[in-house]
């Protein structure tokens, strides 16, 4: 059965190391993972930014003004999680799905090839 052959060179090591974990516990390590990486991303770029031209923005500066650049900042920092939380906590609940779907074609495969040699053997018997 080349389809088999196919799976195993293509989908076979990454699809066994998904399947190991429930749906959910791979779907919530993996958003989770996500986050993090976006919070370093989002801390660097801020950085970044202060660093560039952090002080020509903090020229006379007034708490006001600080209070609403902080409120930007921190609404810039939870969009941005919750957009890519769900966003991750979707597509990695999808690759999960397809991948179980694919070691179940596989599995079914192996059935068949196996159903096949047994066969063959009773044939030569």
């Amino acid at each position: 059965m080349t389809r088999a052959a196919i799976y195993e060179k293509k989908y076979g090591e990454e699809d066994i190391k998904i399947t190991d974990y429930y749906q959910k516990d791979y779907s919530s390590l993996n958003t989770w993972i996500t986050l993090i990486w976006i919070t370093v991303g989002f801390f660097l770029v801020a950085a970044l930014f202060f660093l560039a031209g952090g002080e020509s923005m903090l020229e006379g500066i007034t708490i006001m003004k600080l209070l609403i650049l902080a409120a930007i900042i921190l609404g810039s920092y939870l969009s941005l999680l919750i957009i890519y939380g769900i966003g991750a906590g979707s597509f990695y609940r999808k690759k999960h799905i397809r991948a179980k779907q694919r070691m179940k074609r596989y599995m079914r495969d192996l059935s068949r090839l196996e159903k096949m040699n047994l066969k063959k053997e009773k044939h030569r018997s």
